[in-house]
């Protein structure tokens, strides 16, 4: 588990700095707003962890994780006078991180306390395990990569908003690209949707005292969109901030640039965790490992 923390770490600090020097120059505008935006960041991250240290609660990114990428777009929106094609991005993200918002809130993840609120039982898993015990480790841990690694690639998924920063005129290709992020939200509502009513179908049966029967006994959701894949909310998450970055290409007419950083170091990160949660979820359910066998992780499987 540390060498994987590390890679990531070292991805998010020596990868985007590679990218940035040996790719196109920025505009001093785009320097002016990256600045700004990485400052911003920087004081998310480390009010995170220092409140995660205090209240032992560490879902401090998971809040934010659907609101920083609404106030970095519309910073970057602002700086640039609402430039037409950042404008509709910034639009878009905010679709995305009000229904996420929407959706953490409706599960207890956020109070009037804004520090407490539901943490997500994979990080009290985690904790457990040997490579975690003490302290020091674990403050290392949520300094490195809860705080300061995720909040940064919540940073990176959104910089192509400033790549595109006084690109080519807006055209009918951006509309393409910002419906079709709008769909794969959709997507993910309707698969959050799905698992939200299974979870409190399920745990109502449970507080009830009443037998589980099929399909509550498998104890985990097969059905919708997770009859098609095991994690389409996943899935759907990946392809926003993919199909976003495609954004920069219209405005640039470049294919690659290193704004592209942000989707890929996403895709890593959700393997992962994917990874864990699955590793929780064979232990706790005899058939999740014949559901591994014929149902894809993120993609349908075709044969």
């Amino acid at each position: 588990m540390w060498k994987t923390v590390l890679l990531l770490i070292f991805s998010l600090i020596i990868v985007p700095i590679i990218a940035f020097y040996y790719g196109t120059p920025l505009t001093e505008l785009q320097k002016d707003v990256l600045e700004i935006l990485v400052k911003t960041y920087l004081f998310a991250a480390l009010l995170c962890y220092v409140v995660s240290s205090i209240t032992k609660n560490y879902s401090q990114v998971d809040k934010l994780w659907s609101i920083m990428p609404i106030i970095y777009v519309w910073i970057a929106a602002y700086m640039v006078n609402f430039e037409q094609r950042i404008f509709l991005m910034a639009l878009v993200v905010t679709i995305w991180g009000l229904r996420l918002t929407w959706n953490f809130g409706r599960r207890g993840g956020y109070s009037l306390k804004f520090w407490t609120g539901e943490e997500d039982y994979r990080w009290a898993i985690l904790r457990a395990k040997p490579e975690f015990q003490g302290a020091f480790r674990w403050n290392m841990f949520n300094l490195f990569f809860i705080s300061l690694y995720q909040m940064g690639l919540v940073l990176l998924i959104t910089l192509p908003i400033v790549k595109a920063i006084g690109g080519e005129a807006l055209g009918i290709l951006d509309y393409i690209i910002a419906a079709v992020v709008v769909a794969f939200v959709i997507m993910e509502y309707i698969s959050d949707n799905q698992q939200y009513a299974f979870q409190t179908k399920k745990y109502r049966l449970i507080n009830n005292g009443e037998k589980l029967t099929p399909p509550y006994s498998k104890g985990f959701i097969d059905s919708g969109f997770w009859s098609k894949m095991r994690h389409p909310n996943y899935s759907a998450e990946q392809a926003v901030w993919i199909v976003f970055y495609l954004f920069t290409i219209t405005a640039t007419g470049q294919w690659i640039n290193w704004s592209i950083i942000g989707c890929l170091l996403l895709i890593v990160l959700f393997k992962g965790s994917s990874d864990f949660s699955e590793e929780i979820s064979l232990s706790k359910y005899p058939e999740y490992a014949e559901y591994q066998k014929t149902v894809g992780r993120f993609i349908p499987k075709l044969f």
